[in-house]
């Protein structure tokens, strides 16, 4: 079992020579095992064992169990307690759900900690089909029906190849003692009723099920990988990005795929199953958004676009009579020049100018707000900058990203790249003019 076990970390690649490991040690044989193999290869590791509280004495007696030996086979132990059922109430989760939480982040945290490179975990061939068969119930697709990789991240699997049979052997082989937990035999959690209901019974009925279904896993996991490339390169086809948005065509979003390429594109952002459903719905009706925890994705006219939701409103810059250039958020030159018989006004939008004698200084770049009003460039009446913006036919991500500039009245005087105010600009009796130059 030894040389089994070697040959798979080499041919996954999940530990490499040099690399210091921390290993999940529960007491229980599949930890035993994992531990002593890693021992025999001489991997630098340390233990950690999570006392969840959950099976009073016996928990504490796993953690004696688990420090016992590590000490006889000197190998530093870390042990945590966590108050599970208080956790998986204020997170509402199941117990299940709150212990896994708790036991990954702490392994991460004491990973970064210490130094070390990976995580070892000690899932079977037989953990992994009754994953399968959970996420089968769940109603997954494809990257949920392939069940668990060797690797995820810093998390690695080195005895996912052996069956529970092959596991038992081997500790009994070599005279090793576990514990075990006395809520494995109970059906109150959906794994342990897959582990001794459901799939006993699919076994009494259909020959060679484990192999059959574990060869199923094993071709899920390359079919998994062969759709990720191709959905990959379609959208990179597909996808345009500006400053401010990535965006695909509404069209690439018809007929029989085209809501699982829309889930496959947002959920990169953040959005996820349901909330797919509920824009796939929407697709007709542009103008409406929808908020993952980072992204915003609005449906325009003609296409879908996405944006990176700000953290914070952008700080509001200051702009003196003596101020040159502004560097952030955009990049702009400020110049004064005298206003001649031979001065050309310029009708670039990105350039406003504009009457300095008509300004009270100090003037103010910020961000636009709703309620904004201006006197546009040509406009007998003033209009509110979101109209102004509506007329313009500007997308939701050009509006959120659209920066106005006041004089110290709280007036006004430029949309920036967009129109100046009517009420300032140069007229033949302008002397001086402020010329504000975006130059990003």
């Amino acid at each position: 079992m030894l040389e089994q076990f070697k040959q798979y970390i080499e041919k996954n690649g999940l530990i490499k020579k040099g690399e210091r490991v921390i290993v999940a040690l529960s007491g229980g044989i599949d930890s035993i095992v994992l531990t002593k193999l890693l021992a025999e290869t001489r991997t630098t590791l340390v233990a950690t064992h999570c006392n969840f509280h959950l099976r009073g004495n016996e928990s504490d007696g796993d953690e004696q169990f688990v420090l016992d030996f590590c000490k006889t086979n000197g190998i530093t132990c870390h042990t945590r307690h966590f108050d599970t059922e208080a956790y998986a109430k204020a997170q509402r989760l199941s117990i299940e759900m709150a212990a896994r939480e708790l036991r990954y982040t702490w392994f991460e945290e004491l990973r970064q900690d210490l130094g070390f490179d990976k995580i070892a975990v000690a899932h079977h061939a037989d953990d992994q089909i009754e994953t399968f068969f959970i996420n089968l119930l769940r109603g997954s697709g494809i990257h949920g029906l392939k069940a668990m990789l060797p690797q995820n991240g810093n998390i690695v699997r080195p005895l996912l190849w052996a069956t529970r049979q092959e596991i038992d052997d081997y500790a009994m082989a070599q005279n090793l003692t576990w514990r075990n937990d006395s809520t494995n035999s109970q059906t109150i959690y959906t794994r342990n009723k897959l582990r001794n209901i459901i799939i006993p019974e699919i076994e009494k009925n259909f020959a060679n099920a484990r192999h059959a279904i574990t060869q199923s896993i094993n071709y899920l996991s390359s079919e998994s990988s062969l759709y990720d490339e191709i959905v990959n390169q379609r959208i990179t086809a597909l996808e345009t990005t500006t400053d401010h948005a990535t965006a695909i065509a509404k069209s690439a979003f018809g007929g029989n795929n085209g809501k699982q390429l829309l889930f496959e594109w947002i959920k990169r952002y953040g959005f996820n199953t349901s909330q797919c459903e509920f824009i796939a719905e929407a697709l007709p009706k542009a103008g409406t958004h929808f908020l993952s925890p980072t992204h915003r994705l609005c449906i325009e006219h003609d296409r879908l676009a996405i944006n990176a939701l700000q953290a914070e409103t952008i700080s509001e810059v200051p702009i003196f009579p003596d101020t040159k250039e502004i560097d952030s958020p955009v990049k702009m030159s400020i110049s004064t020049i005298e206003k001649t018989d031979n001065t050309t006004i310029s009708r670039d939008p990105h350039s406003a100018m504009l009457d300095l004698d008509k300004m009270e200084f100090p003037l103010l770049l910020r961000q636009w707000r709703h309620g904004d009003r201006f006197k546009p460039l040509g406009m007998k009446g003033s209009k509110l900058v979101s109209d102004f913006f509506n007329d313009l036919r500007l997308t939701q991500m050009e509006k959120d990203n659209s920066l106005v500039i006041e004089d110290k009245t709280g007036t006004i005087v430029w949309v920036v790249g967009r129109r100046i105010d009517d009420r300032f600009k140069v007229t033949d009796h302008t002397t001086k003019i402020k010329v504000i130059q975006l130059t990003r």
